[in-house]
């Protein structure tokens, strides 16, 4: 099957070096004091659990063949207190940690979707949807759980490793370096496989982007799909990735699966070590209950060791998920505010763009040396041909991106002075491509202005002429929609996002096709209602129908990034240039 642009791997070689780890700890920092807690309790549990081989050897050595029976149910109570506290402690841990685990997520999330909010557009442009949104969902789950429970079990383990050996060596020295023995073989183990398992996995993590985003893609684009007839070719392609998610997968945990057999065979051979010295040096300062307590620390001993293996697979793991989370969170965030940037006041309506370029790719320019000044209540449309730069103007003017060179003004002030939330109150915009939220119709129309009452929004409505196919649903206003107006056809999708637009009652409105999915008849009905609402407001409109073009105080036609022609209709047809040809092809 031919590779696809889903199958598709980023920069594969990163190790997930200290500074990456040392910025975790920023989410860890607001629950430190839980976090410290919860250690308390973990090593107070372990510390109380270590107890019991000591007094397991006191039984056999002393109790027993003094047949201090007192002793005997003096250490059976201790066992069964501490065994009851050290399950009191651990439950009283693993509720800290489930709150501030989930509390850790809900903050990550946040901010991750602060920064989505504040990405330029080509961002979003430039990458499927899928990969952006399992980096939110997905990685950071796994993120999470490394940092909460992951974390106090490091320190947990290295303390309780710290503690057994203490205690071996305090019992009998020649069998606790009789029982470390086996040490560096899984030392060597763990070296060699170290970048086997890193590798694996941030394959199994690229490779799980590739299918999120995929079906992403397929699920937004199922209408086409079906309508081409591509299922069959569609469902190869992701029987593909499926297939490939597999393998790496399986890769993965293979890798992970070599380890644990070596670390519970050397532990086995690490115990048999003991009993075999310990047989051996029975009488000659090693007793029974001596070789039945060191037994008994040894298994603990290889617990926190198989622990901290975990551990450093879950860091292996995650680091992929966290250089993915970093590189998101370290993108460039081109439009932003300047330092000393300034509200913009109530404005009138005065634009002016001053010898404006832009380019989306560098030596590739879209707009050249634009100029025009445009009055407060002048309506402007622009027409030309596809991929002129008609959207582009307004796209800058609307601050959804910068300027390469020349000024951009509104009331005399610079936007890029300005900050960019104020700018956009004040600047109604309605793209072409009309997108609604799930909710209902009326939080569609209050979705820019959350304050309008229901007589406004339903004002909105009636301008635009969507009042009349609204009541006909018998929920009217309230009627649920999916999210991007699953159910409603184009241009009642178009209408409602009208409504949104002149509800939040811009100084400045742009139009971008925003009539292109209505027919004839609504559009007509619609004209009536916007010559009344555009009165006295700036606005640019960008249309193809003659229509709705026809009566605006001037026209520009952009060709290859310039505006080639500007006047009213009958100076542009008097011209008998572009626009007169426009005119011509469309019969009117």
């Amino acid at each position: 099957m031919a590779r696809n642009k889903f199958d598709t791997d980023e920069e594969i070689e990163q190790k997930v070096n200290p500074r990456i780890i040392l910025r975790l700890f920023k989410w860890i920092k607001p629950f430190s004091g839980w976090m410290v807690l919860s250690c308390l309790l973990m090593l107070l549990s372990s510390a109380i659990s270590l107890t019991s081989p000591y007094l397991i050897r006191m039984a056999i050595d002393t109790a027993i063949p003094s047949q201090n029976y007192r002793m005997l149910i003096i250490i059976s109570i201790i066992l069964t207190v501490s065994t009851i506290a050290v399950r009191f402690l651990l439950a009283g841990k693993l509720k800290i940690m489930t709150r501030v685990a989930q509390k850790i997520i809900v903050n990550i999330r946040k901010e991750v979707f602060t920064k989505l909010q504040a990405l330029p557009f080509t961002y979003f442009d430039s990458r499927p949807h899928g990969k952006i949104l399992i980096r939110v969902v997905n990685y950071v789950n796994s993120l999470s759980d490394l940092l909460s429970n992951g974390i106090i079990q490091l320190v947990s383990d290295l303390f309780t490793l710290i503690v057994i050996i203490c205690f071996m060596f305090a019992i009998d020295p020649k069998l606790t370096l009789v029982s470390m023995a086996v040490l560096p073989v899984l030392f060597i183990v763990l070296i060699c496989m170290k970048k086997a398992q890193h590798e694996a996995w941030k394959q199994e993590s690229y490779k799980r982007s590739n299918l999120t985003a995929y079906l992403s893609e397929s699920l937004n684009g199922m209408k086409v799909t079906q309508s081409f007839a591509r299922e069959k070719v569609n469902q190869g392609i992701f029987d593909g990735l499926c297939l490939t998610c597999k393998k790496v997968w399986m890769k993965a945990v293979n890798i992970n699966n070599i380890i644990w057999p070596v670390v519970d065979n050397l532990s086995t051979i690490g115990v048999a070590l003991v009993y075999l010295a310990g047989i051996n040096w029975l009488g000659d300062g090693v007793s029974i209950g001596t070789l039945v307590a060191f037994a008994g620390y040894i298994w603990r001993f290889w617990a926190p060791i198989q622990n901290l293996g975990n551990f450093y697979n879950s860091m292996v793991t995650t680091g992929a998920y966290v250089e993915r989370i970093f590189e998101l969170l370290d993108e460039d965030e081109d439009i932003t505010d300047r330092p000393d940037a300034k509200e913009l006041p109530p404005i009138r309506g005065h634009v002016q763009f001053d010898k404006v370029n832009f380019s989306y790719e560098k030596g590739n320019p879209i707009l050249k040396n634009i100029n025009f000044t445009i009055t407060p209540g002048m309506s402007v449309a622009i027409v030309g041909p596809t991929g002129a730069g008609k959207t582009t103007i307004i796209n800058l003017l609307s601050r959804f991106y910068n300027p390469d060179d020349g000024k951009i003004l509104i009331d005399g002030l610079d936007i890029l002075d300005l900050q960019i939330k104020s700018i956009r109150k004040q600047v109604g915009v309605m793209l072409q491509d009309s997108f609604l939220f799930s909710g209902t119709i009326m939080e569609n129309i209050r979705y820019g202005k959350l304050e309008a009452t229901d007589e406004e929004c339903i004002m909105a409505a009636k301008t635009v002429m969507a009042d009349d196919f609204i009541n006909a649903f018998p929920e009217g206003y309230n009627k649920i929609i999916s999210a991007n107006g699953g159910g409603l056809s184009q241009g009642q999708k178009q209408l409602i996002s009208f409504a949104r637009v002149l509800l939040s009652d811009p100084r400045i409105l742009i139009l971008d096709e925003a009539t292109s999915s209505v027919d004839t008849h609504t559009e007509k009905a619609l004209q009536q209602g916007l010559t009344h609402l555009l009165k006295g407001r700036t606005s640019f409109i960008i249309a193809h129908r003659l229509s709705t073009i026809r009566n605006a105080d001037m026209i520009f036609f952009v060709d290859h990034g310039e505006i080639v022609e500007r006047g009213t209709h009958k100076e542009l047809l008097a011209l008998n240039g572009n626009y007169a040809m426009m005119v011509n092809k469309q019969g009117e």
